[in-house]
């Protein structure tokens, strides 16, 4: 805190009290801006990551259904189960795994994980320090 000048009688006098305030809000706003940037920058790389096992999930599934569908569909044939059949559970098990790998990635990509919550708290408390603070003088 910057010091205020004192008005006459050794007490400081609305001006720089009002001065004070006002600089200490700027620089207060100036540093949540800060921390906000640098959350959301934080958020925006998880979000990338999470994109990217969304991207690598939809690969893997396609590339695992046409290699493995037809080796574990002739695999299941051999064995005495009827080809429709073979290749319908092949189906079935892949998209079951697809299904996870892209349902993880997209809740990692939900807007509430994205939002900068640690700096809507410090702004939440810098308000209430605030007002604690002009509310005492």
């Amino acid at each position: 805190m910057t010091q205020t000048n004192p008005g006459p009688g050794g007490s400081p006098n609305a001006a720089s009290i009002v001065s004070e305030a006002l600089n200490n809000i700027s620089s207060l706003i100036r540093n949540e801006l800060a921390l906000a940037r640098a959350e959301i920058g934080e958020n925006m790389n998880r979000a990338a990551v999470a994109l990217g096992l969304i991207v690598g999930g939809v690969v893997v599934a396609l590339t695992a259904l046409n290699v493995l569908a037809a080796a574990l569909s002739a695999g299941l044939t051999e064995a005495g189960m009827d080809p429709g059949w073979a290749a319908l559970l092949v189906g079935v098990a892949f998209a079951a795994i697809a299904f996870g790998m892209i349902a993880k990635g997209t809740s990692d990509l939900k807007l509430s994980s994205l939002a900068p919550t640690r700096t809507a708290e410090n702004v939440k408390r810098d308000a209430q320090s605030i007002k604690e603070t002009y509310n005492d003088k």
